[in-house]
């Protein structure tokens, strides 16, 4: 009973637009206080939700992604993809996704995506004769590969939940980013092919050459990210400093970012921080009553009883995070889910690293449904579209996404090899 009251409570406060993390911790002291248990002790047990080394990596990777965009990196790399597709009908589709898969090596959120890239790509989509639902709703699409690809930021903030090495999450989310990229793709040329019109650069050999060799130094970032933490030359965390290092760097040489610039970039990279791990460390108190009160147990037997087939168990899953993540904000579903269903995705036989990209690609759609939809409310945002429309717009390319989110689940190898 004081478990369905709590998730009642937490439901009421985020309908009144409470901020997640207070909506969760309001309720989480108050269950504290009637179980006699001390309220220091859920301040102790909130605050080691965050003292984890793995965390470490997270302001140093968002540290990245603010410092490409303000470095003017995610204007580089379209200028090269629509240099590269310029003569292909429906050329803008491409490069849209081309932006964003680049990007993404960089960034690791959809949100920063949403509002960089996007702010560029819809204009010049809608200016060359594209709809607006479909510029947007591409372009939403799209974004669901930043927080895919490595240096994810929910593939870091689970691997401390589930204790797994961040290394093979980003190794094992590769393939799964370049699936949904594949997909989008293949949407795209569907839908021009009733659109020959829709041709808009003159391939141009010299202004190829000139925007590859604009894009050259950030292109390089995957391979010292994850060359380096491959090869074993370094942990992720440290694999995370030299990224914004050499990405302040480049921001320095290309001369987009000066001295009295990096004020603003720690700024928003705090904030950016601060935000994610209130929400981290108020979803580890959710966790620990849901721990003490046995609910994964309680999970785990339910689900027993109601099947032992490993493939109806993923189905279920699957419901569910999608379900979740359109109703919670995504770092807050990872780590209220992960400790209830990994274990039992265990007895099944699914492998953590394996589960982890099913329960990140998942709550990742959630960003972009409603009602909560972060990424497409940042997409009305910066575009001026009105929120409806963008929903209306990404409602078709959900379809790749679940596709890819399906042959993820249900063929782990290619998670995995």
């Amino acid at each position: 009973m004081i478990l369905a009251v709590m998730g009642i409570a937490i439901g009421v406060l985020l309908f009144f637009r409470v901020p997640i993390a207070f909506a969760i911790l309001g309720p989480c002291y108050c269950y504290l206080w009637y179980t006699d248990q001390s309220l220091g002790s859920g301040l102790r047990l909130a605050a080691q939700g965050v003292n984890s080394w793995p965390l470490l990596a997270v302001p140093l990777f968002i540290l990245v992604g603010v410092s490409a965009t303000r470095a003017g990196i995610a204007d580089r790399l379209y200028d090269f993809a629509l240099s590269l597709f310029g003569r292909v009908r429906g050329s803008l589709g491409y490069v849209n996704i081309g932006a964003s898969l680049g990007f993404s090596w960089m960034s690791g959120s959809a949100l920063a995506d949403a509002a960089g890239i996007s702010s560029v790509e819809v204009p010049a989509m809608r200016k060359h004769g594209y709809p607006a639902r479909f510029a947007v709703g591409l372009s939403g699409a799209s974004t669901v590969i930043g927080p895919i690809m490595p240096p994810s930021i929910p593939a870091i903030v689970y691997a401390a939940v589930a204790v797994v090495s961040t290394g093979a999450l980003f190794a094992a989310s590769v393939i799964p980013g370049f699936l949904i990229a594949a997909s989008l793709a293949v949407v795209v040329y569907i839908w021009v092919r009733k659109h020959d019109e829709l041709r808009t650069e003159r391939f141009s050999g010299t202004e190829l050459a000139r925007n590859f060799r604009r894009a050259a130094g950030p292109m390089v970032t995957p391979l010292i990210i994850m060359g380096g933490i491959l090869g074993g030359l370094f942990t992720p965390t440290e694999a995370a400093a030299i990224g914004a290092v050499y990405m302040l760097a480049l921001g320095f040489i290309y001369r987009t970012v000066r001295l009295r610039d990096l004020l603003a970039i720690f700024r928003d990279t705090v904030l950016t921080t601060a935000s994610i791990m209130i929400i981290l460390a108020a979803s580890t108190l959710l966790g620990w009553i849901l721990a003490r009160e046995q609910v994964p147990q309680t999970v785990a037997n339910a689900i027993f009883a109601l099947t032992d087939n490993k493939i109806v168990f993923l189905i279920l899953v699957n419901v569910f995070l999608l379900v979740l993540g359109a109703i919670i904000e995504p770092t807050s579903a990872l780590v209220i889910s992960v400790p209830i269903l990994l274990p039992v995705a265990v007895e099944f036989g699914v492998d953590p690293v394996h589960f982890g990209i099913v329960v990140i690609l998942n709550l990742m759609i959630g960003l972009l449904t409603p009602p909560m939809g972060g990424v497409a409310f940042v997409l009305s945002s910066v575009t001026g579209i009105s929120i409806a429309d963008v929903f209306r717009g990404v409602a078709p390319f959900l379809v790749p996404l679940l596709v890819v989110l399906a042959i993820i689940t249900f063929v782990p190898d290619l998670v995995l090899w």
